[in-house]
């Protein structure tokens, strides 16, 4: 019965969206506010439907349902309970489900907190936001019910994909989803904007908070995968470019672009017209993502379904969704006028430079993504594009931008001093250049460039602060003085830098761990000892078990360094008994709290022995830290009075203070 009632919360959640995506709109073209206000409240029923609907298929899990199709495929008795639980988006149907139930989350976010919106755009959004959600929607009930009943219902389940079966999976995919579908309301707000023929600074001011919203989970959700493929798989790597991952990496490059694009509009007016592309254009890449992984034209980890149909269905809402926004954008754009004018050299032309660096970069990752697809759909040839063409494509265009994050806060709106900017950098120049000096005169090893590599590091982590440096003048002014411009700065001031300091964190870490990790693999028995980056790792023993749904093998390893004990290293080899597919479970040791010692092992052979992987990876942990401290910074930059749509303002002084920062 509670599945029923799931299937039937869907339904009717469906046709509230096809009410949600006319009315609203309806009214808005001819200024009915009764019409209008109807959206508010048809987006909150709907995130109780939804949400009646996701808390169905939970219990199913939990309660080991196997009466339902989607549980027998993908869950089993024995599975621990964390695990039933991220069974129900481990898989095509569930994780389609949460999904929608992301997508209606945002949407009743919109209503609630969106008092101070003006009716039209609010019900103009809301609105898109319903044609959003009826397509999904209509797409789970016809393609991907995930309630489907089996007549003889079975006694036990195929279980959960061993490779999922991780606290990973538990925390990855909410997170992707939450900066996927929260990039659609940026989208909606640009759509609704077009139909309506009015954008602001203003509406650049209601749309950056969604922004950084999606940013920031986007931000950790790559991040986490990438941590979770990095000690579940065993091959020691983070990214492989691989292209479900490029498929998450395309709209954190547009996004970035867009919230960038965003602050010109709400502080100058300007760009607005390349603000509403980029949103436009981040969404299609979110929806592209969707349709790389549950389309079947990729084999990967990462894939949930093979199913043509289904691909199909997602490639009209592809069509539907960016050909329509780009054709409105097309016949809109036109008319909408342009902010006040600046110079190349200032604040507005700093950012603007970013904007064509991320954006001639997502285009480099998109073409390495599709043209593989687009030659075998075309002439049947099978190539891959791998790390080679995104190093001499990607990297090259991150050099100058990143040379040039440190100066953009530093120089003026409308016309900036690029020389008295690189006067307030020159302490952070000479540090920069004496790390890279150091480095050749003291590590030995690595490629020719990777000190080159640190020292851009270095320059991004203490150019992070110079903004915060001028505007509070620390060993220019007195101490109290200093502390209390310090304490008064605007939260977006910190926000951007600890976004760029969280940039120039996980770019060290790459630089170091990609040209220094040392790499050791080899068969060892009981009793063998071998020596990586100065640290011995001796085999002391083997044990078998077994526990609920997998037996597994474990090495213990005893590690030492100049006859000293640093740790045990207890890897395993663990084998899920219901599907027979083996996973790795290596052993990670971390010094210092930035560099790993990391184990895994490989197959058993007949003598008795096992084949061992031993990694040295120094500073690798800065690579997820710095996305941390991104995320850290947009949560900071939220917190900013200005970005909080339906707060009041303050009276006296805070506001002016606020105003004039």
């Amino acid at each position: 019965m509670i599945i029923e009632l799931g299937h039937y919360m869907l339904i009717l959640a469906f046709a509230l969206s096809l009410v949600q995506s006319v009315i609203p709109i309806w009214g808005a073209q001819i200024e009915d506010n009764r019409m209008m206000a109807v959206a508010s409240p048809i987006v909150i029923t709907q995130f109780l439907l939804v949400g009646l609907a996701f808390v169905a298929l939970t219990h199913a899990y939990v309660t080991s349902d196997f009466s339902v199709k989607n549980v027998w495929e993908n869950s089993h008795s024995t599975q621990p309970l964390l695990y039933k639980y991220t069974s129900v988006w481990g898989n095509h149907e569930g994780s389609m489900l949460l999904w929608t139930f992301i997508l209606v989350i945002f949407g009743a976010m919109v209503a609630a907190f969106g008092r101070n919106l003006p009716p039209k755009l609010k019900a103009n959004t809301l609105g898109v936001q319903g044609w959003i959600t009826a397509a999904f929607l209509l797409f789970v009930l016809v393609t991907s019910n995930p309630f489907q009943r089996i007549a003889n219902a079975p006694i036990e389940g195929r279980d959960l994909n061993p490779i999922l079966q991780d606290i990973g999976l538990a925390i990855h995919p909410p997170l992707l989803y939450l900066g996927y579908v929260g990039f659609s309301i940026a989208f909606a707000f640009s759509i609704a904007a077009l139909l309506e023929g009015r954008i602001d600074a203003a509406w650049a001011r209601w749309v950056r908070p969604w922004v950084l919203i999606a940013w920031g989970f986007l931000t950790l959700g790559i991040s986490m995968g990438s941590y979770w493929a990095y000690y579940e798989l065993g091959w020691g790597g983070y990214w492989f470019w691989d292209p479900v991952e490029n498929a998450s990496f395309m709209p954190w490059l547009c996004g970035t672009a867009l919230l960038h694009s965003a602050i010109v509009m709400e502080k100058r007016g300007a760009l607005k017209v390349w603000t509403v592309l980029l949103s436009i254009l981040t969404f299609s890449l979110s929806l592209l993502g969707t349709f790389l992984v549950r389309s079947g034209v990729l084999t990967s980890v990462h894939a949930f379904a093979t199913d043509p149909g289904r691909g199909v269905f997602i490639l009209i809402l592809l069509v539907a969704f960016i050909g329509g926004g780009l054709a409105l954008f097309a016949w809109r754009a036109p008319l909408l006028r342009q902010g006040g004018v600046f110079a190349p050299i200032s604040r507005e032309g700093g950012l603007v430079l970013n904007n064509l660096f991320l954006s001639a970069a997502t285009a480099a990752v998109l073409v390495g993504t599709l043209y593989p697809l687009a030659l075998e759909a075309t002439t049947g040839a099978k190539i891959s594009v791998g790390a080679p063409f995104f190093n001499l494509t990607f990297g090259p265009m991150m050099i100058p931008l990143l040379i040039a994050v440190p100066f953009g806060p530093l120089l003026a709106w409308k016309r900036g001093d690029l020389r008295g900017a690189m006067q307030r950098l020159w302490v952070t120049l000479g540090l920069s250049i004496l790390t890279v000096i150091l480095v050749y005169g003291f590590v030995e090893g690595g490629p020719v460039l990777a000190p080159l590599g640190i020292g851009l590091g270095v320059w991004l982590i203490l150019g992070s602060f110079a903004e915060i440096q001028l505007r509070v003048g620390f060993f220019r002014n007195p101490a109290a003085k200093a502390f209390s411009r310090l304490k008064g700065l605007p939260k977006t001031v910190w926000g951007t830098a600890l976004g760029h300091l969280g940039v120039g964190m996980t770019l060290l870490g790459l630089i170091v761990v990609s040209a220094y990790e040392v790499e050791d693999i080899s068969v060892m028995k009981v009793g063998d000892s071998r020596t990586v980056a100065g640290y011995t790792f001796t085999f002391t023993g083997m044990k078998e078990s077994a526990e609920h749904n997998y037996s597994d093998v474990a090495g213990t390893f005893s590690v030492t360094k100049d006859g000293q004990a640093v740790t045990m290293l207890t890897p395993v080899k663990r084998i899920y008994t219901t599907r027979g597919m083996p996973t790795t479970e290596t052993d990670i040791y971390t010094m210092w709290g930035v560099t790993q010692l990391y184990m895994s092992l490989g197959d058993k052979q007949e003598n008795g022995a096992m084949a061992v992987r031993i990694y040295y990876k120094p500073w690798v942990t800065l690579i997820w830290l710095g996305t941390v401290v991104m995320f850290f910074g947009a949560t900071v930059s939220l917190m900013d009075r200005r970005l909080r749509i339906g707060a009041p303002a303050r009276k006296g002084r805070a506001t002016q203070a606020a105003s004039t920062a």
